[in-house]
């Protein structure tokens, strides 16, 4: 799902059903997450950075410490599209990797 079209509201509760951690926030879609210590934390970000860039879509960060929070919209779409959810499922994957909550 890497289109840059806005998804209908339907699509978006379908999406985030298959994302259990992230949240709805109005145009975006939302997680944190604590990883172990900060290197693990910096070493998600890392991952994160590499996928962003091979899917052309940039996340927003914040990162705390060893607590994690990343928000997801398209802009260009004025929305959520399936290219936010795509990323999302990578963040899933490089948090795992981690072992983050």
């Amino acid at each position: 799902m890497t289109s840059r079209a806005r998804l209908n509201e339907d699509e978006i509760t379908a999406a985030l059903a298959a994302l259990p951690r992230w949240t709805r926030e109005g145009d975006s879609i939302a997680r944190t997450a604590d990883a172990p210590d900060f290197p693990a934390a910096i070493r998600v970000v890392g991952s994160v950075a590499e996928q962003a860039e091979a899917l052309d879509h940039h996340p927003d960060i914040d990162i705390r410490w060893r607590t994690l929070r990343f928000v997801l919209s398209t802009h260009s779409a004025g929305g959520l599209t399936g290219l936010d959810f795509t990323l999302a499922a990578r963040i899933d994957e490089a948090l795992r990797a981690e072992s983050a909550a």
